[in-house]
């Protein structure tokens, strides 16, 4: 049987705070008196006796002077209240450690306690006993006397302290003790204002502070740590910092309460006021709701789109109308059925079919890229020939900064075309391409369909800028969503989440846009149509600064073209040794520096020359830097490359030198697995073919190899050097020099066969920059060469070579280098 040995806290009082009527006595007990100073002078200098029996608090912690009901029901708690109330009504009050124990003994009670009187006995309806007891003095527990029939101890009483009569600290935590315990009960709703008269009458400190600590809504733990502190100070300092906490709390919780009030009393009321707004529309004939569906009817009469999409378009205008208009479900039936009707279903603009006019903006808005002009003017025929003609899927593919972008806006231009422009870079949810499904919370349509929306058309010119730095994540893969796009066999019935049914996107003349084609997956490659788009040469930099940049700066920066010039000697220093880039970004920043410095001279009225000299470009600019040239055939070893970046091509040196040892290869300069390969084959290739060089098979077992490339900063990789490589390691055991002003580049094979590599224009350029005057290819690289024109080769010699041999013959000469050594 579940026994009980103290009152619960919640039947006292439902706020856990005051107890002021005895909790749950009856109506007709009577009042008990708070005490007065002389009460508890009296009580604290009574004898009790030290041999007393122990009852034991489950919830509960008994503090002088105070008086509390508590139910009985162990039996041995009701033998021992039966029997101290037929003899001298004393008890001894202690707390149990641990709540949870029925049965507790002496060791699961703590040390100090409280002595108490029986005031009164009662028989509750219920039939269990209700003891209402008041507590004398403190004490600590000493020995164990009996068990059974109930435990019983001796005991040692503590010396109350007598509150400080003298002390203004102590009388200020007095008076904002009590200034707190009522403004908790002014808060609180669950307590009854007569509270507030208990604690105004109470005169004694010390009683206050046992009170308060009784009453108030803190665990067994915090009470009695209250009753076992001796300094009075310290015991009402505590009762001090817990007021303080239990009525932020309460503030806290009342200012909660009054917003949620506030918040729905406000709804109701727009509840109510909605209400009356609807009647009073009804009966003046429609309301607001009606009025958006009529509205809705005579757009739909206009669209030019099919049956399937019309029936879908009603049902669910009808589904609307029977929506209430208050409801969350009611906006986004709205906004999908203003979609349906902003979309541009079956709406073209009309293409400019004239070539000539085509032609003429694609040549004015960029310079060079000819192959891309070429494949939109044959769209065009095809177009005017073909009038039902799907739109191809283009990928222009190629450098940072060359114009790939802006080349579909011009192409716009030329068609008659709207234009759109869609960035993809970091673009991660497959959602953003299919929509949402319009379930959700702010569900939205992809942005293909967004985009359709805003150009007004269904054929405009799409770019999808940067397709190559589209990523991946746990909300699908962007890129796989493309590929019904990007399909012209697929994306005429295009289905995007949110619209629930197809949408033709084959006549949107689709523009992809790209820096490195081997992030884009290989299927959504394939649907597209690859066109490289190159790398500037300095003279089409220069061409393009005088066409484009320069004018575009100087209306920019509001000077006139009067005041700024710049010619051709000038611009090439500029781009050669302050750019290094396959685009213009750079060069175009660098000409807005020199326009801005105009504009400075021109508004502080400074004297200076119209035309910008190359001596002026250091003082603008700051220093440049000097562009990398052939170096010399002096050395052993040394021999140049021709490299592709990035920004363009570049011209590479390879160095080699021979050390004492047993035949080790070291590789340095920050070289790529495939570098490093080709350096392995290059020497394995001179061992094999040491005859055609006269060398001693032996020589290599006898000397390392150190092959260098330097820049060691930037990373290196690729096949393209292995024949510099080889001819390096050849140059470097035969101590002969390499012709001069030569330079080469290409794939080589254990079995000496020299391949093609790519990137053929732009090294070539990077060569004649860099005044090499003869160069080394693969013959299968001619037809490259032969793309060039030919006023870009001038001043060029091409050796076209089938392997290796040839290339030994054609690059070391019979002469030694200077301070050649002796290697056998």
């Amino acid at each position: 049987m579940t026994l009980k040995s103290d009152i619960d806290m919640n039947d006292i009082f439902d706020d856990n705070l005051f107890d002021l009527n005895g909790g749950s006595m009856d109506a007709d007990s009577e009042f008990i008196p708070l005490i007065t100073q002389e009460e508890e002078d009296d009580m604290h200098n009574a004898e009790y006796p030290t041999d007393i029996p122990i009852l034991a608090l489950r919830n509960n912690v008994l503090f002088p002077g105070v008086v509390i009901p508590i139910t009985v029901g162990r039996d041995k708690s009701i033998k021992l209240v039966q029997h101290a109330n037929e003899n001298d009504k004393i008890v001894g009050v202690v707390s149990q450690k641990n709540q949870e124990i029925e049965e507790p003994e002496f060791k699961d009670l703590h040390k100090v306690g409280t002595v108490a009187q029986i005031v009164r006995m009662l028989k509750m309806p219920d039939g269990s006993t209700t003891v209402i007891i008041q507590g004398k003095r403190r004490f600590q527990l000493q020995d164990l006397v009996q068990e059974e029939p109930f435990l019983r101890a001796n005991v040692k009483f503590f010396k109350e302290e007598k509150a400080p009569k003298r002390s203004k600290e102590f009388t200020a935590i007095i008076q904002s003790m009590k200034e707190l315990a009522l403004k908790i009960i002014k808060d609180s709703p669950n307590i009854p204002s007569e509270a507030q008269f208990a604690i105004k009458n109470i005169e004694s400190p010390s009683f206050l502070i046992n009170f308060i600590s009784s009453n108030m809504n803190a665990d067994v733990a915090k009470k009695q740590s209250m009753l076992e502190e001796t300094d009075l100070k310290k015991r009402a300092m505590a009762v001090l910092e817990h007021l303080t906490l239990e009525a932020q709390q309460l503030e806290m919780r009342n200012e909660i309460q009054t917003r949620v009030k506030t918040d729905i009393d406000k709804q109701q009321r727009e509840y109510f006021l909605h209400q009356q707004m609807k009647t009073i529309q009804e009966e003046l004939g429609g309301g607001p709701q009606d009025q958006d569906v009529s509205d809705m009817r005579l757009r739909a009469k206009k669209k030019k789109w099919n049956k399937e999409v019309n029936k879908i378009f009603d049902k669910e205008l009808n589904r609307l109308q029977r929506m209430n208009p208050q409801g969350a479900e009611y906006t986004v039936q709205l906004n999908y059925l203003d979609l349906l009707l902003d979309l541009p279903w079956s709406e073209f603009t009309k293409d400019n079919l004239d070539l000539a006019r085509a032609e003429k903006v694609l040549e004015r808005d960029h310079y060079g890229l000819e192959d891309v002009k070429k494949r939109i003017l044959e769209y065009l025929a095809v177009l005017k020939l073909k009038k039902d003609m799907k739109s191809p899927i283009l990928c222009f593919y190629g450098p940072p900064g060359v114009g790939k972008t802006s080349l579909g806006k011009s192409i716009a231009e030329a068609l008659g075309r709207k234009y759109v422009r869609m960035s993809l870079g970091g673009l991660h949810d497959e959602s953003e391409i299919r929509g949402h499904r319009k379930t959700y919370i702010g569900a939205m349509p992809g942005r293909i369909m967004q985009n359709l929306k805003k150009a007004g058309s269904s054929n405009p010119v799409f770019v999808l800028d940067e397709i190559d730095k589209i990523s991946r994540s746990n909300h699908g893969d962007p890129s796989s969503a493309l590929l019904e796009v990007l399909d012209p066999a697929q994306n005429n019935e295009f289905y995007d989440n949110y619209i629930e049914t197809e949408y033709d996107l084959s006549n949107v003349l689709f523009i992809a846009t790209a820096n490195d084609l081997s992030s884009v997956q290989g299927p959504l490659r394939d649907r597209m149509e690859i066109i490289e788009v190159n790398g500037y040469t300095v003279e089409e930099k220069i061409e393009i600064a005088k066409r484009h940049l320069i004018p575009d700066q100087i209306n920019n920066h509001g000077i006139k073209k009067k005041d700024f010039s710049i010619n051709k000697k000038t611009l090439e220093k500029l781009v050669e040794e302050y750019t290094h880039e396959s685009g213009v970004r750079g060069l175009n920043k660098m000409v807005a520096k020199l326009v801005r410095n105009r504009a400075r001279q021109i508004a502080m009225e400074q004297e200076f020359e119209t035309r910008v000299k190359s001596e002026d470009l250091k003082e603008i600019l700051g220093p440049g830097r000097s562009k990398t040239k052939y170096s010399n055939n002096e050395v052993a070893g040394l021999v140049t490359g021709l490299a592709w970046t990035s920004r363009g091509g570049d011209i590479l040196f390879i160095e080699s030198s021979l050390s004492k040892g047993k035949g080790k290869l070291t590789l340095t300069g920050n070289l790529g697995d495939v570098m490093k390969e080709s350096a392995t084959i290059a020497l394995q290739f001179l061992k094999s073919h040491a005859h055609w060089l006269d060398l001693d098979q032996l020589v290599f077992e006898k000397y390392d190899t150190h092959i260098h490339v330097p820049e060691g900063a930037t990373p290196k990789d690729g096949p393209s050097a292995g024949i510099t490589m080889l001819v390096s390691l050849a140059s470097l055991f035969t101590q002969r020099r390499v012709k001069k002003y030569l330079a080469m580049t290409g794939e080589i094979t254990l079995r000496g066969e020299v391949l093609p590599v790519g990137g053929i224009k732009e090294k070539i350029l990077a060569a004649k920059r860099a005044e090499v005057k003869e160069i080394i290819l693969c013959e299968k690289n001619k037809q490259d060469v032969d793309e060039i024109k030919q006023e870009y080769l001038k001043g060029l010699k091409f050796h076209y070579v089938k392997d290796m041999k040839e290339v030994l013959e054609i690059a070391l000469i019979k002469e030694k280098v200077k301070e050649a050594i002796v290697v056998d």
